[in-house]
């Protein structure tokens, strides 16, 4: 499945949530280039639609590496727990 991406958040403009719910999955995990841009929308907006959230930090990356981590560090584990690769992939084990 592809889902073509037109604005900053993953939701906007595209069928994201409607191929999402079609298929019953109420739990996303994030990563993506711009910490600050496309994560931090698309993150915002899959809280707000009532979504179960990880986000996998070195899955991530930023111009500016300051916000990089506040964003990791404070104000994205308040919708979404933040793990490392290691550690999602780990617990998809047990």
């Amino acid at each position: 499945m592809v889902v073509t991406k037109r604005r900053v958040s993953a939701f906007a403009g595209s069928d994201l949530e409607t191929i999402l719910r079609s298929h019953q999955i109420e739990h996303m995990v994030l990563t993506g280039i711009s910490t600050s841009g496309v994560v931090l929308s698309t993150l915002r907006e899959a809280a707000d639609k009532d979504y179960r959230l990880s986000v996998l930090s070195d899955g991530c990356a930023d111009l500016d590496p300051e916000v990089h981590n506040v964003l990791l560090n404070k104000v994205f584990p308040r919708q979404a727990d933040v793990l490392t690769v290691a550690q999602w992939t780990a617990g998809l084990n047990g």
